[in-house]
Protein backbone atom coordinates (compact mmCIF):
# COMPACT_ATOMS: atom_id res chain seq x y z
CA UNK A 1 0.00 0.00 0.00
CA UNK A 2 1.70 3.17 -1.13
CA UNK A 3 0.56 6.85 0.14
CA UNK A 4 0.13 10.13 -1.86
CA UNK A 5 2.35 12.91 -2.88
CA UNK A 6 -0.36 15.22 -1.25
CA UNK A 7 -0.52 13.43 2.27
CA UNK A 8 3.45 12.92 1.64
CA UNK A 9 3.35 16.66 1.22
CA UNK A 10 0.88 17.37 4.09
CA UNK A 11 3.18 15.01 6.50
CA UNK A 12 5.88 16.81 6.04
CA UNK A 13 4.01 20.60 5.88
CA UNK A 14 1.83 19.88 9.52
CA UNK A 15 5.49 19.12 10.92
CA UNK A 16 7.35 22.34 9.52
CA UNK A 17 4.30 24.91 8.75
CA UNK A 18 6.67 27.73 7.30
CA UNK A 19 8.39 24.45 4.41
CA UNK A 20 7.35 25.12 1.08
CA UNK A 21 7.65 21.42 0.21
CA UNK A 22 6.69 19.95 -3.47
CA UNK A 23 6.81 16.00 -3.47
CA UNK A 24 7.51 13.74 -6.69
CA UNK A 25 7.14 10.12 -6.74
CA UNK A 26 5.45 6.96 -8.48
CA UNK A 27 3.94 5.36 -5.41
CA UNK A 28 7.00 3.48 -4.08
CA UNK A 29 10.12 5.75 -4.49
CA UNK A 30 9.79 9.31 -3.35
CA UNK A 31 11.54 12.70 -3.83
CA UNK A 32 11.05 15.89 -2.34
CA UNK A 33 12.39 19.41 -2.10
CA UNK A 34 11.44 21.33 1.13
CA UNK A 35 12.62 25.32 2.14
CA UNK A 36 12.26 26.01 5.42
CA UNK A 37 13.68 28.51 7.67
CA UNK A 38 13.93 26.01 10.36
CA UNK A 39 16.83 24.30 8.86
CA UNK A 40 18.77 27.45 9.44
CA UNK A 41 22.54 26.46 11.34
CA UNK A 42 21.41 23.11 11.01
CA UNK A 43 23.38 19.96 9.29
CA UNK A 44 22.67 18.00 6.46
CA UNK A 45 21.75 15.09 8.75
CA UNK A 46 19.78 17.51 11.42
CA UNK A 47 17.83 18.75 8.45
CA UNK A 48 17.27 15.33 7.20
CA UNK A 49 15.64 13.96 10.30
CA UNK A 50 13.39 16.55 10.44
CA UNK A 51 11.64 15.56 7.18
CA UNK A 52 11.97 11.94 8.30
CA UNK A 53 10.01 13.00 11.73
CA UNK A 54 7.71 14.02 9.98
CA UNK A 55 7.01 10.88 7.40
CA UNK A 56 7.90 8.15 10.31
CA UNK A 57 4.34 6.64 10.70
CA UNK A 58 4.23 6.31 6.79
CA UNK A 59 7.50 4.42 7.19
CA UNK A 60 6.88 2.87 9.69
CA UNK A 61 3.40 1.60 7.90
CA UNK A 62 4.99 0.51 5.07
CA UNK A 63 3.50 3.50 3.00
CA UNK A 64 6.48 4.97 2.07
CA UNK A 65 9.68 3.09 1.32
CA UNK A 66 12.25 5.33 -0.37
CA UNK A 67 12.47 9.31 0.07
CA UNK A 68 15.13 11.61 -0.92
CA UNK A 69 15.07 14.91 0.79
CA UNK A 70 16.62 18.15 -0.51
CA UNK A 71 16.56 20.46 2.29
CA UNK A 72 17.40 23.73 2.47
CA UNK A 73 16.85 27.59 3.68
CA UNK A 74 15.52 30.19 1.61
CA UNK A 75 18.52 31.46 1.81
CA UNK A 76 20.11 28.49 0.05
CA UNK A 77 17.69 28.67 -2.95
CA UNK A 78 17.76 32.30 -3.21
Amino acid sequence: MSISNAAVTQMIQDHLPDAQVTVTGDGYKYETDVISEAFAGLSTLKRHQLVYAAVNAAITAGQLHALTIRAKTPAEVA
